[in-house]
Formats: structure tokens, sequence, C-alpha cells
């Protein structure tokens, strides 16, 4: 990704991701850059930032996705990650299991 709005670096959450864009009459997939952060001096909120690669995109014009979460909210998006998480490792491991016969 070129070009970013969001600054990627070492301390970046994710660099690289699968994303879809989805519109009223549009549907793209591309990769894009997840970022949480908050800020280093007063921190007053956590920040989840989410940039899909345009350059290629003729809906969507350059732009990041900035949501701006009180502690508590961003505790319960971590459970419900966690949540989800697990449950799709099991679903794997599951799987795994009925390809091997054990």
């Amino acid at each position: 990704m070129s070009d970013r709005l969001m600054s990627v670096t070492a301390y970046t959450t994710l660099d690289y991701v699968e994303a879809r864009a989805k519109g009223q009459e549009f549907e793209w997939e591309s990769v894009a850059v997840v970022n949480a952060t908050a800020d280093r001096e007063e921190p007053d909120a956590v920040h989840l930032q989410l940039e899909l690669d345009n350059l290629s995109e003729r809906h969507l014009p350059k732009h990041m996705e900035d949501l701006e979460l009180t502690p508590e909210q961003a505790r319960a998006l971590a459970a419900d990650l966690e949540k989800h998480a697990d449950r799709v490792a099991n679903a794997s491991t599951e799987n795994d299991s009925d390809e091997t016969g054990t």
C-alpha cells in the first residue's frame, strides 16, 4: 500500500489483513492496515483505525476509518474478538481431528 493516510511502523497492530468494502452498488476486496492506539500524552480514548489500499478502487476515495472508543468499549470489543477467535480456532481444531480420524 503506497500513499497511505495511516503511518505504518513496527508498532502497527496489523499491517496486512484481507478486507472487503461493500456498498449499495459495489463490493470490492483489497488488503488493509489495522491499528489500535491511544495518544502518548494524556490519552482520553482508544483509537481503532482501518485503511484499505484503494489504488485501484473507483467507488471510494482514499480514506481511513478511525473509531474512537472509551476504555469500556475497547474492552468489550477485545472480549468479543477473543470469543470469536476461540470459536474459529476450536472449529479448526475439530476439522483437523475429523480429517485425521482422531
